[in-house]
């Protein structure tokens, strides 16, 4: 089994290698695609802001201080290997622990940034205090046992050494290169939060049933322009939804007893199908088990929407058919100037989305960290107990 699960770990840093490679091309040259000729104007809008790049560049335009390559190569030499590792045999187990710690990043980077707060069972040292895991966006988050396992690992070989936060980034990292999706370069030196934020979660994440003028503005509170928010939210393509998630869309959709509107009627009967308002039955599905009766009916509903597999461009266009399973996810057709990007992420193979998603992916993974003699580095990432480090 070790001989196994080492082969599996050369596999993925072979693909990271080719990924990072290719995406280093691509960013350098905006007129990366050859896109169908009968859609120029994807083109030109795609093309046109574009500015050629490189990755060191790249790396010096949006690295905070504190941040670095290889992070750990005296303190914790093969504590990058160790997540890798680990994210593969987990990976191999449970394959929908990508979509889930893509999730989990996402929230916990949204909220004060990349610190690990997410992960607090308590704040502040004091169970009394409400925790962002408590907050009502946050209930349905999985993850938390996989980044534990993986904090275990490292912890043997390093004790008291690298953050929770780095191990949120380096995992969620190397889970889209399994499922498929780019491989991006992911700097480490992250400090752990010593608290968590409950009314911030409440307020600052977006949820499935945001209209396109909120999904903009918390966005834009973020430092995310319009481009930027579509491409992240290409992080839909992979990963299982629940029906909790979209039943009042299908059957009641801003209490009028109606479905929403915007729903394709053939798209319409195929969902209901799927989820017929009785949530009574629980049904496992991978990591994306119920926590709550009447949360569990989930069906695969990724199935629906998927026209392909993995980080292409299915998501856009199954927008573009009216086919998209968030009332959120739809309204990037709402607007002009998001759904012009969606029909130019549309148009090709998936390559602008991936190129685009690894920069949007690298500006989240440093979004307002702490370093240097911020936060601390805890040897428990659901405790505020630190290392002296």
């Amino acid at each position: 089994m070790k001989m196994k699960m080492n082969v599996y770990g050369w596999m993925i840093l072979c693909v990271g290698i080719l990924s990072v490679l290719m995406t280093s091309l691509t960013i350098r040259n905006p007129r990366r695609l050859h896109l169908h000729s009968h859609k120029p104007s994807s083109f030109a809008i795609l093309s046109s802001s574009s500015s050629s790049i490189s990755m060191a560049s790249l790396q010096d335009s949006l690295t905070p201080p504190g941040l670095h390559y290889d992070f750990y190569h005296t303190s914790c030499p093969d504590a990058e290997r160790i997540v890798r590792s680990k994210m593969t045999q987990i990976h191999f187990r449970h394959n929908d622990v990508s979509a889930a710690l893509l999730r989990l990043f996402f929230h916990d980077c949204f909220v004060h940034g990349c610190d690990a707060s997410v992960l607090l069972d308590d704040s502040h040292g004091n169970q009394s205090y409400s925790t962002e895991k408590q907050a009502v966006p946050n209930k349905t988050l999985r993850g938390f046992d996989e980044i534990d396992m993986i904090k275990e690992e490292v912890e043997r070989v390093c004790v008291g050494v690298v953050s929770c936060a780095d191990i949120i980034s380096l995992a969620t990292r190397d889970g889209i290169v399994l499922a498929g999706g780019p491989f991006y370069p992911v700097l480490t030196g992250r400090r752990d939060s010593i608290r968590s934020y409950y009314e911030e979660a409440l307020d600052e994440i977006p949820s499935p049933d945001d209209n396109i003028t909120r999904i903009l503005r918390l966005f834009a509170v973020k430092g995310f322009n319009e481009r930027e928010t579509v491409s992240l939210l290409g992080a839909h393509n992979i990963g299982k939804m629940s029906c909790e998630f979209i039943q009042n869309r299908l059957y009641n959709f801003k209490s009028t007893g109606e479905p929403d509107p915007t729903i394709a009627p053939n798209f319409l009967n195929q969902m209901r199908q799927k989820c017929q308002g009785d949530n009574s039955s629980p049904s496992r599905n991978g990591l994306f088990e119920s926590m709550h009766s009447g949360m569990s009916n989930f069906q695969e509903l990724s199935s629906s929407m998927s026209s392909g597999a993995g980080f292409d461009s299915h998501y856009y266009q199954s927008l573009l058919m009216g086919r998209g399973l968030l009332f959120a996810d739809q309204q990037l057709m709402a607007e002009e100037k998001t759904a012009r990007l969606v029909r130019a992420y549309a148009s090709d193979d998936g390559s602008t989305f991936r190129s685009d998603f690894v920069e949007v992916m690298v500006k989240i993974s440093n979004l307002n960290v702490l370093t240097g003699s911020q936060g601390g580095v805890r040897l428990n990432c659901s405790l505020p107990l630190f290392s002296s480090k």
